[in-house]
């Protein structure tokens, strides 16, 4: 749960730029920097603009005084594991700060998909293609887990089901990620057992 990093840098990248931090918020979860800069700076040259995102990027890589795990996360990624089911996270952020978002909550990604694995990143599907290609399976057969709607666009451009949390609207709403371990529990693929010799 990185929200409240990322409103923060996007409102001190707003004030320096002299925009309303509003509207830059109503359209940066979720969604690469250069994409969100490019949104909100339309007149900006694209060195300009990767200067800028650049400069966005460096107010979050700090700040990670708050970041913990999604309510749910933890009990989630165990069910995975115990059900052999694989997994990956997919993000709009750079590598860098992917992996430091996740080292400070305490998560360990099996396979880890940046805006910088991909040319077009969320809403275009291109990031969930290639975390699918990645697992070994196909992207009609993943769930698209998101709480942000190019996310969410992204998911279901690449075939995938999609589930939405923060009261968005995917295939499937969540209220949290407690609620989908619950379910994988009890309806999950039973876990593989080794052959009895």
């Amino acid at each position: 749960d990185s929200d409240a990093a990322v409103e923060r840098a996007w409102t001190a990248w707003a004030a320096e730029y002299d925009l309303d931090p509003a509207a830059v918020l109503a359209i940066a979860h979720g969604t690469p920097a250069e994409r969100t800069v490019g949104a909100v700076l339309p007149d900006l040259a694209p060195d300009e603009v990767a200067r800028a995102a650049a400069r966005q990027l460096m107010l979050q890589y700090d700040d990670l005084s708050d970041i913990v795990p999604t309510y749910g996360a933890e009990r989630l990624i165990s069910v995975l594991a115990r059900r052999t089911m694989p997994w990956a996270v997919v993000t709009s952020a750079d590598r860098r700060l992917a992996r430091a978002r996740l080292h400070a909550a305490g998560i360990p990604a099996p396979v880890l998909i940046t805006s910088e694995d991909v040319t077009a990143g969320k809403p275009a599907p291109d990031a969930y293609l290639l975390a699918a290609r990645t697992l070994g399976v196909l992207a009609s057969r993943c769930l698209v887990v998101e709480d942000a709607e190019p996310g969410l666009r992204a998911g279901r451009a690449a075939g995938a089901l999609t589930a939405a949390l923060k009261r968005l609207d995917g295939d499937i709403r969540l209220s949290d990620l407690e609620e989908l371990a619950d379910f994988l529990d009890t309806n999950g693929p039973e876990p593989s057992r080794p052959d009895k010799v």
